[in-house]
Order: structure tokens, then C-alpha cells, then sequence
């Protein structure tokens, strides 16, 4: 599902919430996970999952193309940890 298509389905559900409150609404949303993140928060949905950051120290790649060495710097990576109840009805419809 794209943002596009969140924001129809939100618009579509709830009609009293119209295309561009609904747009407004995700943005809001979205805008929250990632300021959150960026402070180094915790993110936690009940039913749904976890948003963390992971650490990931520095390494030696390789190009695939060329195979020389490559360095890789240290970073912190968005890591997403679905919850229970969302791992179960995932198992459920498939």
C-alpha cells in the first residue's frame, strides 16, 4: 500500500474526512514516526509493532561490480519489529 493509497482509504472510510484532511492527517502521522526517530525514540503501536533505530558499526564492503574493498561508515538504521497480533493475523490470511 503507497501513501496515495492509505490516504483513499482513509477518505473512503471515514466520509465525514475528506481527501486532503485524510492527506493531513498521514502527514501528521508520518512526520511524528520521524521526528521521533530522529530524536532516537522508541515507537511503540500496540497490536501492530515497534519502531527502534540499530546500530550498524563500520565495515569493509565490496563492490560488487568491480570487487575492490569498500569502506562502509558506521550508521543507524529505521528497524521494524511487528507485534503479536499483527504476526498472527498476518499467519492467519495467508
Amino acid at each position: 500500500m503507497t501513501k496515495s493509497e492509505l490516504i483513499a482509504q482513509l477518505a473512503g472510510r471515514f466520509s465525514q474526512l475528506g481527501a486532503k484532511d485524510a492527506d493531513f492527517a498521514v502527514k501528521v502521522i508520518l512526520d511524528a514516526l520521524s521526528d521521533a526517530l530522529v530524536r532516537g525514540d522508541r515507537i511503540e503501536i500496540r497490536g501492530f509493532g515497534s519502531f527502534a533505530l540499530n546500530y550498524r558499526p563500520p565495515r569493509t564492503g565490496r563492490n560488487p561490480k568491480s570487487g575492490e574493498k569498500v569502506s562502509v561508515p558506521a550508521k543507524w538504521v529505521p528497524h521494524f519489529k511487528a507485534g503479536k497480533e499483527l504476526r498472527e493475523r498476518v499467519d492467519l490470511s495467508i
